[in-house]
């Protein structure tokens, strides 16, 4: 970070709210909300940094409204929407060593099939592979333990 941006975000808390508002006007361009200053001057620090060091980039800003629809969704008590950068793409064969033994999982448009039998999510498909519950695409190597993709 330069020295003007840190220098701009340093002042921030010691600015009276009509000088904060000021700023709010200038660089985000509408009025800004009402009474919580500690709100302003985290918002500003971040438009500050913003225009110094560039936004969010489009992929993550589409993941992100994605993330707020689907919480959406929950709140309202509509199931979740499958999003394609969930899912392999239609035919992928997933394989995994499980006891000694190969299994081998094929994606469909809708579903997955193993051993014969459909399933309607991975999670289904690695249940009936070990028996216990898993994290589907944990267990097949999709995603890393403990991290999102």
């Amino acid at each position: 970070m330069n020295g003007t941006v840190l220098a701009q975000l340093a002042a921030l808390p010691d600015k009276d709210i009509a000088e904060l508002r000021r700023m709010w006007r200038d660089l985000v361009g509408d009025e800004p909300p009402p009474g919580n200053r500690t709100h302003i001057v985290r918002k500003l620090a971040y438009r500050i940094q913003e225009l110094a060091h560039g936004g969010l980039s489009p992929r993550t800003r589409a993941r992100l409204d994605a993330l707020a629809d689907d919480e959406d969704d929950r709140v309202k008590g509509k199931p979740r929407r499958k999003r394609a950068e969930d899912r392999p793409v239609t035919g992928t064969r997933l394989v995994r060593e499980w006891r000694g033994l190969e299994h081998c999982v094929t994606v469909l448009p809708d579903g997955y099939e193993y051993d014969g039998r459909r399933f309607q999510s991975l999670s289904a498909a690695a249940h009936a592979i070990t028996g216990t519950r898993w994290n589907g695409p944990q267990f097949f190597g999709l995603r890393n333990a403990g991290k999102s993709r």
